[in-house]
């Protein structure tokens, strides 16, 4: 069975997808960038920031299942360049236990939605 999962806490979605589907336990997170929940408005500024409100939209997601960031198994981090690397791996290692984290690649891009910086997608299992 498949559950559609909705948060007022995350941005809203900018076409047609859900911020994530529940199916026999495992949940399938749409990519996240960095926008303020409750405006839709991008947050601007460092890679650092823009960073932050990206794990901030997913943990709300997370959230919304009863998940949080140990159940991930898989993230898609995709950056628009790799020079950020270094700064984004710092926050995004942040919300993870380094013994138990998950699966990942991370790929340079040459646009993101919105002109964003970064987008991170991921599965959780619960």
């Amino acid at each position: 069975m498949k559950t559609i999962i909705k948060t007022d806490k995350a941005p809203l979605p900018i076409g047609p997808y859900n911020q994530a589907i529940l199916v026999n336990g495992t949940l399938f997170v749409s990519g996240q960038i960095a926008l303020n929940p409750k405006t839709n408005k991008r947050i601007t500024g460092d890679i650092t920031t823009e960073t932050k409100q990206v794990m901030e939209n997913l943990s709300a997601v997370l959230d919304a299942a009863s998940m949080d960031f140990s159940h991930v198994v898989k993230c898609s981090i995709f950056i628009s360049d790799m020079d950020n690397f270094s700064a984004i791996n710092e926050v995004y290692g942040s919300y993870f236990d380094e013994e138990n984290a998950p699966a990942r690649e991370t790929v340079e891009v040459s646009v993101l939605p919105k002109h964003v910086n970064v987008e991170i997608s991921l599965i959780a299992v619960g």
